[in-house]
Formats: structure tokens, C-alpha cells, sequence
């Protein structure tokens, strides 16, 4: 199996504290790991999510925080229902000034099983909320003088992976996406960029396809021999909402060990 990642001694961001940051998909994975990592920074933190049961259960047990974070029920494929829901956040604690577009499924097909629906379906779940939640809180974060907006993406596109193409076109396009509007928005303050995760090690990830096989292979491609973990993911991404990444925007920012890197190259 894995070996172990260094410990971190993990860094406090005095930018994030009282922020007001929203995190699709929050309920699990690495969505759970991003509200509880902006939480223990003391920012106003949102979250949505579909499995009510994992929504409330973070909730509660992050109850004892600066902010105990607030948790809305919501379907990203539903645009003016998920629209609605972060207007109501945003007169509730006040204007979003950092978005982060987590939600996702990179549920297996191959090309032979890909129906319309099922690519309509992916793109609606991968790619197409990205878009319409930063139209909906860009005037308000620029009214505030700024803001930071990160998007999901995966190396999964980068290093070609077979039965995903409905999951690698739309994270191929949220680089595109990312770029495009990094450019029209900058005028504003608002940065946007990417944050592209490897092979991280999910709740989902271990009860789905992790064995000691799996392990092995990810190793022998990865420069770093340990297994990443969706804090190294959140702790990024920390800093990429944070004042101290000022300068940085319309960029693909990899978290991945080295993975797509050698991958390409070997």
C-alpha cells in the first residue's frame, strides 16, 4: 500500500478570516475537506449538496467553529433553483467573495454505453454550473471590490483516461473556461482559476477502485511515492482564495503529486 505524506504544519490565511466563501458539492470528499479547511480559517462558509443526510452531518460537526458553516440543499443541474440558492446565501451572510465550483461525478463509461442524455447529464453535473453560478455572484463580488473563484478540474483529461469522456471533455473545458473569463473579469479584481486534483483518495475513491494495485500503479507514475488526500487539494485551494495569491489568475494550478507529468512524458 501508500506510504505516508509528510506531515503538514499548515498555514493560517489572516485574508480568509470573516470571507464569505461558497462550496458546491460540500457534503463529502474533497468538497467536505474544502468547508472544513475554510471553516478552521474562521471564513463564513456555504455549502451545497444533494445528500442531505452528509450536509447536516458536517454541519453538526463543525458546530463549535468561529462560523458554524450553512448548509443548502441543491441540485447544480437545476441552474435558476441553484442560482436562487446563492442569492439567498449571499443576502443571508453577506456578498460571496469566493466561489468554489467543486461538484462533480466521474462515474465510468465507455463510448459504447454514452447515450445523449447521459453526455447531457455529464456536462450538466462536470461543467455547465460552473458557468451560471459565476454569473450569478460576479456583480456582487466585484461590488465588494473583488474576489477569488476556483474551479475544479481533474489531470484526468490531461492523461487521457479511457471510459471518462463525458467527465475529461468537461474537465478539459473548465480550463478553457477558466482562462476566458480570468481575462474578462479581471477588470473587476476577480481572479479565476483552476485547481486540477490527481489521484486523491476519497471515501468514494476507497470503497469504489482502491486496492493495493491501484496503489502501485499511481506510485510508479507519480514523482512524490506517497498518496494525496483531499487536504492536499483544500490546502491549495486555501491559498488560492486567500490575499496571498493576489497575482495569480487564469491559471491551471496541479495538485497531483507529478502524476500527469509523468504520465505525459514516460
Amino acid at each position: 500500500m501508500s506510504e505516508m505524506a509528510p506531515r503538514v504544519n499548515a498555514a493560517t490565511f489572516p485574508s480568509l478570516r470573516d470571507r464569505v466563501v461558497f462550496i458546491s458539492g460540500g457534503g463529502s470528499g474533497i468538497g467536505a475537506a474544502l468547508v472544513e479547511h475554510f471553516v478552521a480559517q474562521h471564513a463564513k462558509v456555504a455549502f451545497s449538496d444533494i445528500d442531505q443526510a452528509a450536509g447536516e452531518a458536517l454541519v453538526t460537526r463543525l458546530a463549535g467553529a468561529t462560523h458554524k458553516p450553512t448548509f443548502v440543499i441543491s441540485d447544480v443541474r437545476d441552474i435558476a433553483g441553484y442560482q436562487a440558492a446563492l442569492k439567498t446565501i449571499a443576502a443571508t451572510l453577506g456578498p460571496i467573495t469566493v466561489l468554489i465550483n467543486n461538484a462533480g461525478n466521474d462515474q465510468r463509461h465507455s463510448l459504447q454505453e454514452l447515450t445523449p442524455d447521459y453526455w447531457d447529464n455529464c456536462l450538466a453535473v462536470n461543467l455547465k454550473h460552473h458557468v451560471f453560478a459565476i454569473q450569478a455572484v460576479a456583480p456582487g463580488m466585484a461590488a465588494s471590490g473583488g474576489g477569488s473563484i476556483i474551479n475544479m478540474g481533474s489531470v484526468s483529461w490531461m492523461r487521457g483516461r479511457a471510459n471518462l469522456i463525458g467527465y475529461t471533455t468537461s474537465k478539459a473545458a473548465i480550463s478553457g473556461l477558466s482562462r476566458t473569463l480570468a481575462r474578462e473579469l479581471g477588470d473587476k479584481n476577480i481572479r479565476v482559476n483552476a485547481l486540477v486534483p490527481g489521484a486523491i483518495v476519497t471515501d468514494r475513491q476507497q470503497a469504489l477502485w482502491r486496492d493495493p494495485a491501484t496503489d502501485r500503479q499511481f506510485l510508479d507514475f507519480q514523482c512524490l511515492k506517497y498518496r494525496l488526500d483531499a487536504g492536499h487539494v483544500a490546502r491549495t485551494a486555501l491559498f488560492l482564495a486567500s490575499d496571498d495569491a493576489d497575482g495569480i489568475t487564469g491559471q491551471n494550478i496541479i495538485v497531483d503529486a507529478g502524476l500527469a507529468q509523468v504520465s505525459v512524458s514516460g
